[in-house]
This record gives structure tokens, C-alpha cells and sequence, in this order.
């Protein structure tokens, strides 16, 4: 006869130690490298940007923002625990996003490779710390 363990601890939807220090420092790499390599010169340099685009991949300047705004905020929701799975869940879209435009308005097939590889991780990301996602919404349903 096998007796039930009191103290036995149950598993949840949360990751392992090692597990949880790699997301934590992809997320604060990710987060920076989408605040300052990649939406904040949108936002600071957006003319520069604009003047140096090739011919064959022309925004408009508003949509150049919005991009930039949507990053910046992605990469800060990124390194806010209670927001990581939401903000890795629009970056996920968002980088697919930006592979479909550098494989078919771009024409630069190749070029989509980096945007669908953080695709990826993003997608994991959003998967490891879905908890996060019922936690947020049970603090909203109080």
C-alpha cells in the first residue's frame, strides 16, 4: 500500500531554475537589444531611416513610428515579469511580421532568416511563462 506524500510538490506551469535564468537573460538581452538597437533609433533617427531605406522597401514615416513604439514597448514589457509572456507573444507576431517583409516586399529572402529565428525564441518565451498570462488576468478579475 503506497501512502500520499503531504509535502510532495506539485508541478506547475512555471520553469526549472536553470531554465528560468535562461529566460531571464534572454528576455533582459532581447528587451535591450528591442529598446535600443531596434525601436529607439526609429524613434530618435526616424528621418535618417527613412532617407537611407532602399527603394524597393518604402514606409510610411507614421508606420516607421508605430513600429518603433511597439518595439521599444516590447522590449520593456519584456523584462516586466507580470508582462513577459504578453510582450513575447506581440514580439513573436511582430518578427514574423518582419520576415514577411523582407521576404516579399523586400525581396531579400535571406534576410528574413534573423527575424524568424527571435520568432522562435519569442514563441518559446511566451510558452515558458504563460503563468504569467492567468496570473495577470486573475489580478484583473479581483
Amino acid at each position: 500500500m503506497t501512502t500520499a506524500n503531504p509535502t510532495a510538490t506539485v508541478a506547475t506551469d512555471r520553469p526549472g531554475t536553470i531554465r528560468n535564468r535562461i529566460l531571464w537573460t534572454l528576455q533582459i538581452l532581447l528587451g535591450l537589444f528591442f529598446i535600443i538597437a531596434s525601436g529607439g533609433p526609429k524613434l530618435v533617427m526616424p528621418n535618417a531611416l527613412v532617407d537611407n531605406a532602399p527603394e524597393n522597401l518604402t514606409i510610411p514615416f507614421a508606420l516607421l513610428i508605430f513600429i518603433g513604439i511597439v518595439e521599444v514597448a516590447g522590449g520593456i514589457g519584456l523584462m516586466v515579469p507580470r508582462l513577459s509572456a504578453l510582450a513575447a507573444a506581440g514580439l513573436t507576431v511582430l518578427t514574423v511580421l518582419a520576415a514577411g517583409t523582407q521576404a516579399f516586399i523586400a525581396d531579400k529572402p535571406a534576410m528574413a532568416i534573423f527575424p524568424l529565428v527571435l520568432a522562435a525564441i519569442f514563441a518559446w518565451i511566451t510558452y515558458e511563462r504563460r503563468a504569467t498570462v492567468s496570473d495577470l488576468r486573475n489580478s484583473f478579475a479581483r
